[in-house]
């Protein structure tokens, strides 16, 4: 009667922890793991999520960021993780989708990712540093083909939204320029200000502040429309340049068998967080457009852009250098 007594008690306390796991979530610091430095466009929203996401559940959120193989070693250490919602990874279609194709990852970034998430997608934009001689991208291309060795393009790593864009660039426009990886943004930056790189096909999250700045010309906007922050920049084909479109989104995932209680309650507060006007305003102001996907509509388009990619950088032959 006594070992029955207690094997009922211990069952009914195992049935019971999820849901009180889901509400004592969370009882320890959470990790936003970040693939880039900071400073860049991924440093900068991750921070305003773990501010929002501390306020709202009332807990400690940190950031960490991780840079270097195009965001993957980032996503590798959520992917790795304890299954247990204390570690997230604010991602782009950097490390989910175009990476994937080009690195030999240890982990399966469909399967070991659970999406949390879509916080924002950017266009791409491409500028110039202030002293490179050109305020068009007629101007721009002119110059590439008259001194092609003059002129290189700066990335946040090699297989990032900046580098396809970069290639589909020179062979949309007939030109060459030679590729300088960055570990994230910032560093290319520095760079692009002293005038050791020309150009960069940033995102505007990260680039706006420059533009701003007028430390960076930006000439055109690689997305089919052109942004609401930079209504004067014309997109490439309007500028004559076609066939080189790239946007860049930023969304959370979760370790994949993260408890479902876990998951849900992330998936609730990150979709409310958006919505809030100060978010809505930061992220419009970084040039982009706030995400307002169903997770399930996050989760196709996540495999949309990972099935898009590989066929662009198999027909184009990218590879690492």
């Amino acid at each position: 009667m006594k070992k029955t007594f207690a094997f009922l008690f211990a069952a009914c306390i195992s049935i019971a922890m999820p849901a009180h796991a889901q509400a004592t979530y969370p009882s320890k610091p959470v990790r936003l793991m970040v693939g880039a430095g900071a400073g860049g466009g991924t440093d900068i929203i991750a921070r305003m999520l773990a501010e929002k996401m501390a306020e709202s559940f009332k807990g400690t959120f940190v950031v960490e960021n991780k840079p270097g193989a195009s965001n993957t070693i980032a996503a590798e250490l959520t992917a790795k993780a304890q299954a247990d919602g204390y570690t997230l990874l604010v991602a782009t279609n950097t490390g989910q989708a175009i990476a994937p194709h080009l690195i030999k990852l240890s982990f399966d970034p469909m399967k070991d990712l659970t999406p949390i998430g879509l916080v924002v997608t950017v266009p791409n934009v491409l500028v110039v540093g202030a002293n490179v001689p050109a305020n068009t991208v007629k101007e721009l291309v002119a110059l590439m083909k008259a001194k092609p060795e003059d002129f290189k393009y700066a990335s946040s790593g090699i297989g990032s939204t900046q580098h396809i864009a970069g290639e589909g660039f020179d062979i949309a426009a007939g030109v060459k320029s030679v590729h300088i990886p960055y570990k994230g943004s910032a560093q290319a930056h520095l760079d692009i200000i002293a005038g050791n790189v020309q150009i960069m096909f940033d995102t505007t999250s990260s680039a706006m502040g420059q533009i701003k700045a007028g430390k960076f010309k930006a000439l055109a906007v690689t997305t089919p429309q052109r942004s609401a922050e930079l209504p004067n920049v014309p997109t490439l084909t309007e500028a004559g340049v076609s066939g080189s479109d790239m946007s860049t989104w930023y969304g959370v995932f979760v370790t994949a068998g993260t408890p479902p209680e876990v998951v849900a309650r992330l998936q609730s507060e990150l979709a409310r967080i958006i919505k809030l006007p100060d978010v809505q305003a930061k992220l419009k102001g970084l040039g982009g457009e706030p995400g307002n996907l169903s997770v399930e509509q996050f989760s196709q388009l996540n495999r949309q852009e990972f099935e898009r990619f590989g066929k662009l950088i198999k027909q184009a032959n990218i590879k690492m250098q």
